[in-house]
């Protein structure tokens, strides 16, 4: 196979040579300890709990440390994009005191940006032209029916569903193969060529979890989508490294993809940042607990708190007690300081669910109040 002719017919043209890029972003000017972290929304228009617990956490992280936090849109599925969501998130996130220095709509360095990932469409390219280019990606044609009945098969024969291994079926086209369906004018996605093996297993690092157990992929997940625009797992990686990102903290719902992109990482040739997952926000419902739902749960929406009249900084005080365990022995004994004057710590996050309970909040917030002049 000719990859370099295949590179040429899949994605024509000339793009810049992958070290330029690393000479328009280079590493930042910081100290050595200083993080680099990120709040990375989809631009849906919702903003809820969930983030504000994860913004509190990096923001934390990132200035305590004398480092930087920034905003990043990660608006690859134009189809959820909703008007004026950026100003939303920037609005909800400010009125939690929850600043960023750098970012989309944010004045500040813009070194790094864009900040939007539908105008770095380029950057992503030549690192999918290069891939191809190396025999580490290529072009699968199957559509979307296709797709599904191999989906169905996989349930059907009680296996894991997913493209990989021998369902992989445009993995190994011949060139005239390809070169045919291209002629033909199908529309084709780009997908990673997977070298893991599911057999293998590693220990992973994770910052607030510790050592978890990690499966090698073996998924050959889509990198590029037939718009020319990637997926959500190929530009993060690209982006955290040309954004400098030391540390990643975001949701335990994220652990199953972390096998796609620690091999991500690897491919590309990047030092990875270090991940951190943390717990989800759960409910006491009954006789047990769930995670917060945005279809039951109107509190998990941050414009139910702004509706309510909630006072911010008992919001954010709440968030604190969930996200460090000593942080409530802390405040009592220092109510009248400044809460970034609390010692944050990443190891003091919660490994499983932690439960959020409006009742405590509600207690907190009337403690605020009763603290402030009439």
């Amino acid at each position: 196979m000719d990859c370099q002719k295949l590179a040429e017919r899949l994605l024509p043209g000339n793009y810049p040579k992958l070290s330029y890029y690393e000479e328009i972003y280079p590493p930042r000017a910081i100290e050595k300890n200083a993080e680099v972290t990120r709040l990375a929304p989809s631009p849906t228009g919702f903003i809820h709990l969930g983030n504000l617990f994860v913004a509190i956490a990096n923001e934390r992280i990132a200035h305590q440390s004398g480092g930087v936090m920034y905003l990043r849109i990660e608006d690859t599925d134009d189809k959820r994009r909703v008007e004026g969501a950026v100003e939303a998130v920037k609005n909800a996130l400010r009125y939690f005191s929850v600043r960023f220095d750098e970012g989309a709509e944010i004045d500040g360095d813009n070194t790094y940006a864009p900040w939007y990932q539908r105008q770095r469409a380029e950057i992503y390219r030549a690192f999918v032209k290069d891939l191809i280019v190396r025999g580490k990606a290529y072009p699968c044609f199957c559509t979307e029916e296709e797709l599904s009945a191999l989906r169905d098969e996989q349930t059907n024969e009680k296996k894991i569903t997913g493209y990989y291994g021998e369902y992989a079926r445009c993995r190994n086209l011949t060139e005239a193969e390809i070169f045919r369906n291209l002629d033909a004018g199908k529309p084709f996605v780009i997908r990673l060529k997977s070298a893991g093996n599911p057999e293998n297993k590693f220990t992973f690092r994770d910052e607030i979890k510790g050592e978890i157990t990690v499966t090698e992929n073996d998924q050959d997940v889509v990198i590029l989508k037939s718009d020319g625009i990637p997926t959500y797992h190929f530009a993060h990686a690209i982006d955290d490294h040309f954004m400098r990102t030391t540390l990643v903290i975001r949701g335990e719902e994220w652990l199953s993809s972390l096998p796609i992109h620690i091999e991500l990482f690897s491919v590309l040739g990047f030092d990875r940042p270090r991940y951190g997952h943390n717990c989800s926000l759960m409910k006491q419902d009954g006789e047990t607990r769930r995670k917060l739902s945005k279809r039951k749960d109107p509190e998990l929406s941050l414009e139910f708190y702004r509706q309510e009249g909630y006072f911010p900084r008992a919001v954010r005080v709440y968030m604190m007690t969930l996200l460090n365990s000593n942080f409530e022995e802390w405040y009592q004994k220092n109510p009248e300081k400044p809460l970034e004057e609390f010692p944050f710590s990443v190891k003091k996050m919660g490994k499983s669910g932690a439960l959020f309970d409006l009742d405590k909040l509600n207690d907190i917030s009337k403690n605020e109040l009763s603290r402030l002049t009439a």
